[in-house]
């Protein structure tokens, strides 16, 4: 435990990560390197939680820009997101960890409901919990669930797994100049307009000066590297 400059996580992993190199859905291969990620380093002393997006199966906000009702399409959603997180408890409990699905909407039958006191005594007997549906309301994304059920477990970190190594001042997809940021404080990601996560959010992270890590988790080991203490993709903190 000493050796980690993080105690309690919460990672927040997006449906398409599940893709691999799919179109569509849940490649096993790929789910088995984040669990076997996962496992290092809550063996390492880490209590981890875990938020898991739907965008792999389905998005609200898609059907509802093509004229579906946006709280059906939401809801939708939030079933997807169940899917992937019931999907991940597989993947774990297939490596010998014991994992606990938690889901905002009620759906007894194949996962619990989600209790704040519950969840924090999961990760304190060693459980990995999975937070499944995210805030349980439409209109709000899985990073708005990822940052509050943060702030509710007492998380002294939110990371968000992403598919570029941290935060650039523009697209470094589009633009080969485009200038890698490794810290930034709230009030700079809101000054610049930077992408970060979405708006209400950043702003929970913001109001309870959660630290925020954007990283790419395609490299092995990287989780556990950045507990450890690494300077690992772009770290957000504090005011200017």
């Amino acid at each position: 435990m000493s050796n980690l400059a993080y105690r309690r996580v919460l990672l927040k992993l997006s449906g398409e990560a599940l893709m691999g190199d799919e179109d569509y859905g849940i490649d096993p291969k790929v789910i088995s390197r984040l669990a076997h990620e996962v496992i290092e380093a809550r063996d390492a002393g880490a209590e981890i939680a875990l938020v898991v997006g739907g965008g792999n199966i389905f998005r609200g906000a898609g059907l509802a820009a093509g004229g579906m009702d946006r709280v059906t399409g939401d809801q939708m959603g939030m079933l997807a997101t169940v899917i992937n997180a019931l999907a991940m408890q597989d993947a774990l409990e297939k490596l010998g960890a014991k994992a606990r699905v938690m889901s905002a909407i009620k759906i007894n039958d194949v996962c619990e409901d989600y209790i704040r006191r519950r969840a924090i005594r999961h990760l304190e007997k060693g459980r990995i919990a999975i937070f499944a549906a995210g805030t349980g309301n439409p209109f709000f994304t899985t990073d708005s669930g990822a940052a509050l059920r943060a702030i509710e477990i007492g998380a002294d970190l939110l990371v968000k797994a992403t598919k570029v190594d941290g935060v650039y001042d523009k697209d470094p997809k589009k633009y080969p100049d485009a200038v890698k940021l490794d810290n930034l404080t709230y009030d700079e990601v809101i000054i610049r307009n930077l992408q970060v996560m979405d708006t209400a959010a950043f702003a929970l992270c913001r109001d309870s000066d959660l630290p925020l890590r954007i990283f790419d988790m395609s490299q092995p080991g990287v989780l556990l590297r950045l507990l450890r203490g690494e300077a690992i993709g772009t770290l957000v903190q504090g005011r200017s």
